[in-house]
């Protein structure tokens, strides 16, 4: 009963994804290509509400539902893991037409084909794991 909340905040976002047609194939493929700004918009909307979002928990001191006050560490910067990383992630999402979110409600939507997408997602991981301790970080 504790989780039933975030469970009910994950339905919501699925479908307030799918009504903003982020989870489309079409218009991934055509903000890959350049074609539409729909995409663009929604991931800015993103980068800008999460960025404000940070700032106002760091000015507020806001706590977190168990009381204590949330702390966002520093992290290190390291570009050249951020590049490859973020191209990889950029690869597998334009391969798949999805990325780790949208899978799951396309997924739910129906789109089974997505197990397989899902299935080599996790694969992926496991590998990253097994990786981890060469690559840079």
């Amino acid at each position: 009963m504790k989780f039933l909340k975030f469970l009910f905040v994950g339905i919501f976002f699925g479908i307030v994804l799918v009504k903003s047609e982020a989870v489309s194939w079409y218009r991934i493929f055509e903000m890959f290509k350049f074609q539409s700004f729909h995409m663009y918009g929604i991931i800015g909307s993103a980068v800008v509400l999460g960025a404000l979002s940070l700032w106002l928990i760091r000015r507020l001191n806001v706590k977190s539902t168990e009381g204590q006050t949330i702390q966002l560490p520093e992290k290190e910067k390291n570009y050249t893991a951020n590049i490859i990383g973020g191209a990889i992630f950029g690869l597998g999402w334009a391969l798949a037409g999805a990325c780790p979110g949208p899978m799951y409600i396309l997924l739910g939507t129906g789109v089974f084909s997505m197990l397989i997408v899902i299935a080599a997602a996790t694969l992926g991981t496991f590998v990253y794991g097994l990786l981890k301790g060469k690559l840079p970080h």
